[in-house]
C-alpha cells in the first residue's frame, strides 16, 4: 500500500547540514496500523510529513497505493492536496471562528469541482457520525473539550474519504485518563472503516498498544522493526530494549553460545548469567543482558533450576498502586523489580532474586 524507498531529508542551517532522515525504507500493507515511534529529533515526523507531501527529501521515493508520489530520480514531486490522504496534526489546527460542522465541511468546500449542498452535509455527518460528534455540529470550536477537539480534527480527516491516514502525536495534548480512552477509540475507529494508518508517537505505550508494526527510529535510522511484543520481548540493541518499557542492564561479555538453541553465558565480572543470545552475537563480544523488571521473581519462583539466581539488599520501594516496585542492589549490579502490591518486602531486606533464562536477553551493547 505504502512503500518508501531510501528516504534521505537533510536541513540545511547556518551550522551547516543536518540529517533528519538517512536512507530509511518501510512497507505499510493495506489496513495496517504503523506505528513510527522514538524520541524527539529521530526523524519519525520528518517522515510523515515527507508522505504527505509537506517536505521536500533529497532523495529517494515515495508510492502510496498504484501512484508514485515522489521520485528524486524521476522529478515527481505530487502536491499534498492530490496525494489521497487526511491528516490530524498534533495541534489539532482546528478553526477557531468556524463552528463543527464547517471546520469538518472546510476541506470538501475547497476542492476544486464544489460538492452539492445536499451531499456535502451527508458526507460531513457521516464523518461527524463516525466520531460520535453529529449531535455538536452546531457548537462553536471553541467550546469543545480537549477530547471534542480531537475527534473533531479526526472527523475533518476522514471527511475526503481517504486510502491513507496520517496521525502525528495526535494524544500528545490530552491528559492521562482521556489518552487512554482515546488510543481504544482511534484504534477501533480505523480498524472498522479499514484505512491504512500511520501514526507518530514517542509513547511507548500508545505504540504497543494501538499497532500492527512498530519501526523504533534512532538518529533518522530504523533501529528495529516488527510487532509491538516482537519489539518489546525481543529487542536487538540497547538503545530499542532501554527505550521500550523498563528495563534492567547489565553490561558483561559472552563467554560462550550454544548454537542449538541460543542460549548462552556472559560473564559480568565477578558472575555469570545464562541468556538467550540475540542473532548475530559472538563469544568474546561486549553486550548488555536486558531483564525486564516484571520478569524477575523472589526466590526460586518463576522457572526453578532454568534461572539465574543472584543475592542483594533491598534499597528503596516505590508503591504503585497495581504494583510495588523495587530496587535490590546486587552483585551484578542495581535491579528494578516489579512484585504484585500485597508483598511486604522493606528497604534493608536481604533477598534471593531468581532470573529466568527465557527472559534474560543479551542485546548488542
Amino acid at each position: 500500500m505504502i512503500e518508501i524507498q531510501d528516504l534521505c531529508i537533510t536541513y540545511r542551517t547556518d551550522m551547516g547540514t543536518v540529517p533528519a532522515v538517512r536512507g530509511i525504507s518501510l512497507s505499510i500493507a493495506e489496513g495496517e496500523f504503523f506505528t513510527l515511534l522514538g524520541p524527539s529529533g529521530c526523524g519519525k515526523t520528518t517522515t510523515l510529513r515527507a508522505l504527505a507531501g509537506l517536505e521536500n527529501p533529497d532523495d529517494g521515493t515515495i508510492r502510496l497505493g498504484d501512484e508514485l508520489v515522489y521520485s528524486s530520480t524521476e522529478g515527481i514531486n505530487i502536491p499534498t492536496y492530490r496525494r489521497d490522504i487526511g491528516m490530524v496534526f498534533q495541534s489539532y489546527a482546528i478553526w477557531p471562528h468556524m463552528n463543527v460542522f464547517e471546520n469538518v465541511a472546510f476541506p470538501l468546500r475547497e476542492k476544486r469541482v464544489r460538492m452539492a449542498r445536499g451531499p456535502l452535509r451527508d458526507r460531513v455527518m457521516k464523518a461527524l457520525d463516525q466520531v460520535q460528534l453529529e449531535h455538536l455540529a452546531e457548537r462553536p470550536a471553541p467550546f469543545l473539550s480537549g477530547g471534542q477537539q480531537q475527534r473533531l480534527a479526526l472527523a475533518r480527516a476522514l471527511v475526503m474519504e481517504p486510502t491513507v491516514l496520517l496521525l502525528d502525536e495526535p494524544l500528545s495534548n490530552l491528559d492521562a485518563k482521556l489518552r487512554e480512552e482515546m488510543r481504544g477509540e482511534i484504534r477501533d475507529l480505523v480498524k472498522r472503516l479499514g484505512i491504512t494508518t500511520v501514526y507518530v508517537t514517542h509513547d511507548q505505550l500508545e505504540a504497543l498498544t494501538m499497532s500492527d508494526v512498530v519501526p523504533v527510529m534512532d538518529s533518522g535510522v530504523i533501529a528495529q522493526q516488527g510487532p509491538p511484543e516482537d519489539i518489546y520481548e525481543r529487542p536487538r540493541n540497547r538503545f530499542v530494549a532501554g527505550f521500550i518499557g523498563r528495563t534492567n542492564m547489565v553490561t558483561a561479555k559472552i563467554l560462550e553460545i550454544d548454537a542449538g538453541d541460543g542460549v548462552g553465558v556472559a560473564d559480568t565480572g565477578g558472575s555469570t548469567l545464562r541468556c538467550v543470545m540475540a542473532k548475530g552475537l559472538q563469544p568474546g563480544q561486549e553486550i548488555a543482558v536486558c531483564v525486564r523488571p516484571e520478569n524477575i521473581y523472589l526466590g526460586d519462583a518463576g522457572d526453578g533450576a532454568e534461572a539465574n539466581h543472584v543475592s542483594g539488599r533491598v534499597t528503596e520501594t516505590s508503591y504503585l498502586g497495581d504494583s510495588l516496585n523495587c530496587v535490590v542492589e546486587t552483585d551484578i549490579g542495581a535491579l528494578n523489580i516489579r512484585l504484585h502490591p500485597s508483598k511486604r518486602i522493606r528497604p534493608g531486606e536481604a533477598v534471593t532474586l531468581s532470573l529466568p533464562v527465557k527472559a534474560c536477553r543479551a542485546v548488542r551493547d
